[in-house]
């Protein structure tokens, strides 16, 4: 296995150069870093802010006054549960970005239905406001816990993954173009053990809480993970998966990198919670091709022609599977304080 490594330098964004780009999930924390680096970086014409939470519209509304691209902003208040209104939304839509879930493993546990409802209808929703309208390209958020998922938050994601990569069947020839993005834990996002941790040491903590010595983790920072999605549209053919070579790093290493003087207190796995994420499964392998920064897991559905990026892409072993405790690239404490240092968090 090649251990090179994503790192998001030298980012494409002319396929989001002049379009309309629509943002699920606008307001959380990938929506916020997308948009901001969209407007930075070129000029849509215009990118609506999706979501259902006004307070967190008129906050990033406010916040985002003083940009120069504000005036292509557009807020929209809307669920992606409720078909309708994300058809009206995807009017004079180009580009879909699809980052809205319920995302917290122990809350889905408790409230299964609302986790269905959100990350598999609202996917399914997605998918068919897409067909029925013009949008071209969707690049829809996943997660390395739906690989061979342990929990129902994987699980959903798991069957959006595939309702997303089946869009590509559904939508014939000349349809939408659909594929998924899978990535590791994003350092600083809301409610990622780093912040918590590094609260807890401000506020004089005796020492931090481990679910298990043994544990392991991706780790993407929040600007990679963009940069992935935006490198993703553009070598998009329909149907892919895109998972990225990033770092791993024991949780132990993590706490004892973050606070070297502060105790650990071993607390128990959480319900839902795996020891190791797997990315690839050996059952994917025999549809996964590899890339200089990452992989693509390709479709097999009868749809799929491979083409462009991945006809120079290298098939991987059949054995072959991609866990955070086989990981060739693992994260030491400076590695650490260098992908801390470039997501704002030293």
């Amino acid at each position: 296995m090649s251990t090179g490594r994503f790192t998001g330098t030298g980012t494409d964004w002319s396929v989001l150069e002049g379009k309309s780009v629509l943002v699920t999930g606008g307001t959380g924390s990938f929506g916020r870093k997308f948009i901001r680096a969209l407007l930075d970086n070129c000029s849509p014409r215009r990118v609506v802010v999706f979501s259902r939470d006004e307070l967190k519209q008129y906050e990033m509304d406010r916040e985002f006054q003083a940009h120069p691209g504000y005036g292509r902003l557009r807020f929209f208040i809307g669920d992606v549960r409720d078909l309708d209104r994300l058809v009206m939304a995807f009017r004079d839509i180009d580009i879909v970005v699809h980052a809205a879930a319920l995302k917290h493993v122990p809350i889905a546990e408790y409230n299964p239905f609302e986790c269905i409802r959100t990350n598999v209808i609202g996917a399914e929703n997605v998918v068919t406001a897409c067909l029925r309208t013009n949008v071209q390209k969707v690049v829809a958020l996943s997660t390395d816990k739906a690989a061979s998922p342990l929990n129902l938050y994987g699980a959903s994601k798991l069957a959006s993954d595939k309702i997303f990569v089946a869009g590509n069947n559904m939508a014939g020839g000349d349809g939408p173009r659909f594929c998924v993005v899978r990535y590791g834990n994003v350092i600083g996002s809301r409610g990622s053990v780093v912040p918590l941790f590094q609260q807890m040491i401000r506020d004089g903590a005796k020492d931090l809480p481990i679910t298990d010595e043994r544990m392991t983790r991706f780790w993407i920072t929040l600007q990679q993970g963009v940069a992935f999605v935006v490198s993703s549209l553009q070598q998009m053919d329909g149907g892919e998966i895109f998972i990225p070579k990033i770092p791993s790093m024991h949780m132990v290493d993590l706490a004892a990198a973050l606070a070297p003087d502060l105790p650990r207190r071993i607390v128990g796995i959480r319900p839902g919670e795996k020891l190791h994420e797997v990315m690839i499964t050996e059952d994917d392998a025999r549809n996964t091709l590899e890339l200089a920064d990452r992989y693509i897991i390709e479709p097999s559905l009868a749809f799929w022609k491979r083409g462009g990026v991945a006809a120079n892409a290298t098939p991987v072993g059949d054995d072959f599977h991609y866990a955070s405790n086989n990981n060739p690239d693992v994260l030491d404490a400076s590695g650490l304080a260098e992908m801390l240092q470039s997501a704002g968090l030293l």
